[in-house]
This record gives C-alpha cells, sequence and structure tokens, in this order.
C-alpha cells in the first residue's frame, strides 16, 4: 500500500520531548534529581528548624544555596547525559534524525525540565520541614517564587553545559560547572555571607553578580528578598525590585540568544567521539 507523505509521522517538537522523557524515565538521571532535592531539603531545612538563625534569611541562604549549585549540577547531568548517547549509539538518537535542532532542544527542555522538578522537590521538601516547625515565616508563595527565579537562571546553562559536553567531553564540562559554582558563591560574598551580617546580597551582589553563572543563586535569593525588604522601607523593596527585573531581563535575553545559536551549531556538529 502506497503511503503518502501525510500518513508519515512528522518529527515535532512535542514527539521528540516525549521521546526524552521516555528515554529519561529509564535513566538513573531522574533518581540522581530527586535524590538530591530531597537530601538537600531535609537537611537544610532540619538545620533551619532548630538554628538560632533568622528564619527568613535562613530561606534566603537556602535559596542562595541551591542557585549556586545550579551550575555545577548542570554540568554534571549534562555531561552524564551526553555520555550516556554516545554509549547508546554514538549519539545517534541525536544526529541520525530529520531534525538535529528538534532533537537536541527536546533534550535541552527534557533535561531542564528535570532540574526544575529537583529544584522543587528541594525547595518543597525545604518548606514543609520549616512549617513542621512552625518556622516558615515567608509563606509557600514566596519559595515558588525563589524555585521560578532558580528555574529561568538555570535555563542558559543547561544550553551551555550540553554544547560543553559534546564538544569537549564529560571532564571539561564538569570543570566549568564546578569553577560557575564559584564564581556564584563569591558573588553573593560567599556561602550563608548575608546570612551572618543580615545584608540582602542577592539584591546588592559584587559586580560577579552579572556573570549568567550566578544567575541562577541572583535570581532565587531575589526571590526571598522580595519578601524580606517589603517587611523593611520602601528604599529597599524598590531596589529589590529593581535587581529582580534587570537579572530576570538578562537572563531572557541571553537564553532568546543562546538557545537558536545552540540548535543551529548543533545542526553543524560532527562528533569526536569523546568519552571524558
Amino acid at each position: 500500500m502506497d503511503m503518502t507523505n501525510d500518513a508519515i509521522p512528522r518529527m515535532s517538537l512535542a514527539r521528540s520531548l516525549r521521546s526524552e522523557l521516555l528515554r529519561l524515565s529509564r535513566s538513573p538521571l531522574i533518581w540522581l534529581h530527586l535524590l538530591c532535592g530531597l537530601a538537600g531539603g531535609l537537611a537544610c531545612g532540619e538545620y533551619f528548624s532548630v538554628a538560632a538563625w533568622d528564619a527568613s534569611m535562613g530561606a534566603d541562604a537556602y535559596a542562595q544555596f541551591l542557585g549556586a549549585l545550579m551550575p555545577l549540577m548542570t554540568s554534571i547531568v549534562c555531561g552524564l547525559a551526553v555520555d550516556e548517547e554516545r554509549s547508546a549509539g554514538k549519539l545517534a538518537n541525536l544526529t541520525a534524525v530529520p531534525s538535529r535542532g528538534r532533537a537536541v532542544l527536546a533534550a535541552w527542555a527534557a533535561l531542564s525540565l528535570l532540574g526544575a522538578c529537583a529544584l522543587a522537590t528541594a525547595f518543597g521538601t525545604f518548606g514543609i520541614v520549616l512549617a513542621a516547625a512552625h518556622r516558615l515565616t515567608l509563606g509557600a508563595h514566596v519559595l515558588a517564587t525563589a524555585w521560578a527565579g532558580c528555574v529561568l537562571g538555570s535555563l542558559p546553562l543547561y544550553a551551555l553545559e550540553l554544547a560543553c559536553a559534546f564538544r569537549f567531553g564529560r571532564n571539561a564540562t564538569i570543570g566549568v560547572g564546578a569553577a560557575g559554582t564559584l564564581l556564584a558563591f563569591f558573588s553573593i560574598g560567599g556561602l550563608a555571607h548575608g546570612l551572618m551580617t543580615g545584608e540582602l546580597t542577592g539584591a546588592f551582589p559584587s559586580i560577579l553578580g552579572w556573570i549568567p553563572f550566578s544567575w541562577s543563586a541572583r535570581l532565587g535569593s531575589l526571590g526571598i528578598e522580595s519578601a524580606i525588604a517589603a517587611g523593611r522601607d520602601a528604599v529597599q523593596a524598590a531596589a529589590v525590585s529593581t535587581a529582580a527585573i534587570e537579572t530576570a531581563v538578562a537572563c531572557a535575553v541571553l537564553l532568546a540568544v543562546t538557545i537558536p545559536l545552540f540548535t543551529w551549531w548543533f545542526r553543524r556538529f560532527e562528533d569526536r567521539g569523546l568519552h571524558v
């Protein structure tokens, strides 16, 4: 029986994403995301539920901690995901298809979705533990805003780390991610600097706060600091709001530029078979 072009399933982005999610459901990466989210939420939630620190600043420190870890976590996940693709068929699932651009865009979207779920698990577990101890002073909606900021700030990182993993291999990618995490921590004065000083370090970071590696930490922190500043004074509240808008716009612009460039580059990519 003859088949017309209309009878042949097209390779759409939705079908590619569904295929990626089905394959990831059988990968240990999904359990890595879940366990990391639960471990971070439980450990930090338990600590801040009994510590003498101000619970609001503790939530800010936690958002900064999660956001600053995203460059390293995305590099590990992207490096492992590309290694799995190479082992399964020398990237055939991404390169031997009608549309390389849609295939790699689906891979980026699937990994970004897993990261968003891991962050939701981490923030959700943290909030539940604090609420059980009657220490959730800012409300669940504030944690949700911080989650959204961390997710937005991490989206360009997945494209960057995937490109690095395809071109240079897993180890180089993890090295880039580790350096990015260090920059993110330095941009807010170091781990828990704001917690100890009472400063809103997400709203008033060093110059390193404008490096994209720092944006997940900044945007996550600003989601918390907007609520903190609202209870202090109007000047701080306005400064936090301005910082959040400027950083979110910069992140959105970078994402709008990065994704087309990433897909364009991958259409012309020739794999060198790296396994490190």
